[in-house]
Parts: C-alpha cells; sequence; structure tokens
C-alpha cells in the first residue's frame, strides 16, 4: 500500500511520516522504515523520516511524543522531527481545531526539510467513521467523500487497511504503541462512533459495515470531483468582477443560475462567495441565497459567513442604471447584456488601518 502510494505521488525523495506513537501511525513508520533503509522504492531514491506532533492536550504528552521519537529513531527514519503546537479555543470544536493546529505544523516540518510528502496513518476504520460522523450531521457529498488519498503534500496509504491489522504489524515489529486515552472517551462524538455505533452496527447488520462504508467514501469522492470541476468551469464563465482594488464585488446572472443543475447552482454561489473573502457557507444559508432567485425586484442581502452579503439586483435597476451611465458597462455587464437580474456578492466594508 505505501509503495502504491509514493508511485501514484510521482516517488518523492524525501518523506515524512506523520506519528504520534499510537498503533496506526506506528505500523505506517514500521512499514516506511523497510523503505529507508532500502533507500529507494521502485528504483527511486527515497529519504524518509519523521514527524511527532505534541498537541499538549494531556498531562504526559511531551513524555509520549519524546518516546515517540526514540522508537522512530530506532526503526532508522532521519530527521526525526518533535513539535509542540498550541490548540486554539476555536468555535470548529476541539477535534477541528487539534487538526488545524496538527496539519500546520506538518506542513512547516515538511517545508523545513524540503519533504515533498507527509504520510498519515489513517486506517479504513477511521474513513468509516468519517462517512458516519457526515451522515449524523447531513453533511453533504464532500464530506461524504469522507478523506482522500492523496490531498497535496497528504498521503494516506493506510485507508485500505483495518485498525486491527496496525495492531498485527506493531506486534510483528516488537513495538508497543501508546495508546490514546481520547480515542476511547465517549464524551467525543468520533470517539463514540468508534467505541459504540460502529460495533452495534457491525453486530446488528453483519460483519462487512466498515468496508461498505469505505467504499461508499471512495464513490462519492469520484461524484464530488466531476461536479467541482463542472462548478469551477460554470463559475469561471459566469462571473463578472466590479469594484475598486479594495473593495471588489462579483456578480452572476439569474437567469443563468437558474439553468443550472441544482447540485451545481449551489456550488456557484459558495464559490462565489469564497472569491469575495466569504467562508463555506451551510446549506441553510446557501438555500437563503438561492431563494432570492425567485423573488420579484431587488431584495436582500443574505449575510454568509466571512462577512459577504448577497442579494439580486433587478432587470429594472440594471436598465435604470445604464441609461445613466449612457451605454456604458453597468456593473461589469455591458448593455447588451443587460436583459436579466443577477445576484451580487459583496464583502463588508473593512475599517481602514
Amino acid at each position: 500500500m505505501l509503495q502504491d502510494a509514493l508511485a501514484e505521488a510521482g516517488y518523492p525523495a524525501r518523506v515524512l511520516v506523520a506519528c504520534s506513537g499510537g498503533p496506526d501511525s506506528l505500523a505506517l513508520a514500521a512499514v516506511a522504515a523497510y523503505f529507508a533503509r532500502r533507500g529507494h522504492v521502485d528504483g527511486h531514491p527515497v529519504s524518509i523520516g519523521a514527524v511527532v506532533v505534541d498537541h499538549q492536550l494531556q498531562p504526559g504528552s511531551a513524555a509520549v511524543a519524546a518516546a515517540a521519537a526514540v522508537t522512530l529513531q530506532e526503526l532508522g527514519l532521519d530527521p526525526i522531527l518533535v513539535r509542540k503546537v498550541e490548540v486554539a479555543a476555536a468555535g470548529t470544536g476541539p477535534e477541528a481545531a487539534a487538526r488545524d493546529a496538527r496539519h500546520a505544523a506538518l506542513e512547516t516540518a515538511a517545508d523545513d526539510t524540503g519533504a515533498s510528502a507527509v504520510l498519515l496513518g489513517h486506517t479504513l476504520d477511521d474513513q468509516a467513521e468519517q462517512v458516519l460522523l457526515g451522515l449524523a450531521r447531513g453533511s453533504g457529498t464532500r464530506s461524504l467523500a469522507g478523506m482522500r488519498p492523496v490531498r497535496g503534500r497528504l498521503l494516506r496509504p493506510f485507508l485500505g487497511l483495518r485498525r486491527i491489522e496496525t495492531l498485527e504489524i506493531c506486534g510483528v515489529e516488537g513495538l508497543d504503541p501508546w495508546h490514546d486515552p481520547s480515542n476511547t472517551d465517549v464524551s467525543f462524538a468520533r470517539s463514540r462512533t468508534r467505541v459504540e455505533v460502529l460495533p452495534m452496527l457491525e453486530d446488528k447488520l453483519g460483519p462487512g459495515v466498515a468496508e461498505s462504508l469505505a467504499r461508499t467514501a471512495s464513490i462519492l469522492q469520484l461524484d464530488a470531483d466531476y461536479l467541482e470541476q463542472v462548478a469551477d468551469d460554470t463559475f469561471a464563465r459566469l462571473q463578472q468582477r466590479t469594484g475598486t482594488e479594495f473593495s471588489q464585488e462579483l456578480s452572476l446572472p439569474e437567469a443563468a443560475l437558474r439553468e443550472l443543475a441544482p447540485a451545481v447552482r449551489f456550488r456557484v454561489i459558495a464559490k462565489a462567495a469564497a472569491a469575495v473573502g466569504g467562508q463555506q457557507p451551510s446549506y441553510q444559508r446557501l438555500l437563503a441565497a438561492e431563494a432570492l432567485l425567485r423573488r420579484q425586484g431587488s431584495a436582500g442581502p443574505v449575510e454568509l459567513p466571512g462577512g459577504v452579503g448577497v442579494y439580486r439586483l433587478s432587470l429594472a435597476q440594471l436598465l435604470a442604471a445604464e441609461q445613466s451611465e449612457a451605454g456604458q458597462s453597468v456593473a461589469g455587464v455591458p448593455r447588451e447584456g443587460a436583459r436579466c437580474g443577477k445576484l451580487v456578492f459583496r464583502p463588508q466594508q473593512r475599517p481602514q488601518d
């Protein structure tokens, strides 16, 4: 699996393994160490090091990180980096905040060492849990598609491996992994999914539920990628930008938006909001913005995350503005193009320094 992942990534010459000292990442480090000792993958030279991220969320976390670093050194990986991070108390929740801090540390470590790939130890069980959590939250295709095998420099070669198999690898290699107590703390939604929900589904529905959920993610990744590409192309074709260097606006013609399939229309609206500095809107906010297309006359604004307002500019308003400008371009639309209303996306005015 690791060999295939490195081949898909173009045989990176420098690689880091992200290792917490737990069974999944330690098993991955042991497999990576085999290629590190050989010095090549399929004849392509490779150097493999490791990075341990100490989130400082539990007593004794520094000792756990130090012990993991010693084990990685004994496996023959080089260099070994230990990075401490501060996990911000963000509204996204503790797990998301820890992930963001960890990924930032991994990216920095890759920059510092010249690594073009970072290996993560997520397993098929992790993928199944991710899909279940997405279903419980009512998430869309992007979330239900789960974790990607390749995302930028991040590679997940163990997504086809069960968690019990990583424990077996550790046993064969004589490794004593650390078991994170938070993984069995049912106060966390992911831990409840791991400890209670997935085993219950396996018991009631029969074995193979985890594999089916992971397969669902793989199928949805293909669908999500296709829809994203269609939305990218459509947005590039429809967007009309106006404003100054310091106050950008963006508009989309409503007639063209109405003709789009809903799955593409919502994505195009989200891309327009992001293009003027907004954040990914919730489904409810996207529904509110999309509902402007069914209004008469001017309407809005609908507030979207990140300080973006979207409102409907009617055809009558466009024609009036067009006449006042003596045939000049109106909000990015030439006179001959002003035959329908539009949705306008405007960032909030920020105070000047």
